[in-house]
């Protein structure tokens, strides 16, 4: 049961990585700080003092590098393989008891997978937002996208599996938004 836990926390903080990278490390790191969370072997690094002062600073460059106009964009490009990176570690650092071949499978897959598949669908939204608005609604998409990362990442440490439900929600509403873009395009040619 402990192992589900743990797979659970690390996807529900993986899919908060596809919104922000750095906001469920910091969260992971003070979960880890504060004893919340043990990590696994190899990732105590992650609750040190040293990684607190590097997640803080990433965290708040990334939260105003989102409401600047053109460099959201550029953020976008450099989140994208980012996300999928943050989120393989977020989930492998919080799983404990899985064989290291198991462990680095579900990682890669569901941490990684579900990271990239928010971050794609918020990638996409903010493109659709530049489009429609000018870039003047991506302000209220960065708010929404920081807001969800710090409460998933919330409560995928506080209550995993609440946590696991509402990322999986987002995960299958992304899905479902990205077939039917591509379902439109293709009947477009």
């Amino acid at each position: 049961m402990e192992s589900l836990l743990a797979v659970i926390t690390g996807i529900g903080l993986s899919a908060a990585c596809g919104f922000r990278v750095f906001v469920p490390l910091l969260a992971l790191n003070l979960a880890s700080t504060h004893g919340y969370l043990t990590l696994a072997p190899g990732f105590e690094w992650i609750g040190g003092y040293y990684a607190t002062i590097a997640f803080a600073s990433a965290t708040i460059l990334e939260i105003i590098a989102y409401y600047v106009p053109w460099l959201d964009h550029i953020m976008d490009a450099i989140a994208s393989p980012a996300s999928i990176i943050a989120g393989t570690i977020a989930t492998a650092s919080v799983i404990t008891d899985l064989p290291p071949s198991v462990k680095w499978i579900v990682a890669i897959i569901a941490g990684g997978g579900i990271a990239g598949i928010l971050q794609g669908t918020t990638t996409a939204l903010r493109g659709k937002s530049s489009i429609f608005t000018g870039g003047l609604g991506n302000p209220l998409i960065a708010t929404a996208e920081l807001a969800g990362s710090a409460f998933i990442a919330l409560l995928a440490i506080i209550i995993p599996i609440i946590g696991f439900v509402l990322a999986a929600t987002f995960a299958i509403f992304a899905l479902y938004k990205v077939s039917r873009i591509f379902s439109t395009n293709m009947k477009g040619k």
